[in-house]
């Protein structure tokens, strides 16, 4: 047991994020993608509801989002220059699998909509993990297009948002690690009020 947990000190200490667009394949194999996402579900869940979904875009559907891409971009930014384009075509074509992470929260539950978004960055925290374990990479981000409405329409249903775009590939280079918070900076120890 200690062994198994050394490893899993060790795989923590050693996740880093690798910027998409640094990405090169090949990404997980159908089996360790599915792997990857049912480790990914295996997170908190207060109420059982698992309010996020994981939507995958296949290699042979890039084009096609990148045609969505193109479109949200001139809806959001019509004076878009051909540099900004070329950038949602580089983006939809990164390297590695994307998975799209939805939050889809039930409105009007008992349990609080803050503690379903909760569940979703776990739900996404648990990928990053199962990639790292199973010697992959991967990086999270948002940008303008988690928040367009086209492209959210075209992963959500109403009343869900994007959580991100999750891509999992190999690193081209090494990641460096970033400066980390101290803990004296994130950490304090609780005082009681007066009473």
């Amino acid at each position: 047991m200690l062994n198994d947990r050394s490893s899993i000190l060790s795989l923590l200490e050693t996740r880093r994020s690798a910027k998409p667009r640094e990405l090169v394949g090949p990404g997980p194999t159908a089996n360790e993608l599915e792997r990857m996402l049912t480790l990914a579900a295996r997170t908190p869940d207060h109420g059982k509801l698992h309010p996020w979904r994981f939507v995958t875009v296949a290699d042979d559907q890039r084009d096609s989002f990148a045609r969505l891409l193109q479109r949200a971009l001139t809806k959001e930014n019509p004076d878009a220059t051909a540099t900004h384009h070329q950038k949602e075509e580089d983006f939809a074509h990164y390297a590695g699998q994307l998975v799209v992470l939805v939050s889809a929260p039930l409105p009007d539950h008992k349990i609080p909509l803050w503690e379903q978004e909760l569940s979703c960055g776990a739900a996404g925290m648990n990928l990053l993990l199962a990639a790292h374990a199973l010697g992959y990479v991967a990086g999270w981000v948002t940008g303008w297009r988690a928040y367009s409405e086209q492209v959210r329409d075209a992963f959500c249903e109403p009343g869900e948002r994007i959580g991100g775009f999750i891509f999992i590939g190999n690193a081209a280079r090494e990641i460096e690690e970033r400066p980390r918070p101290a803990l004296s900076d994130v950490v304090r120890q609780w005082q009681s009020p007066a009473e």
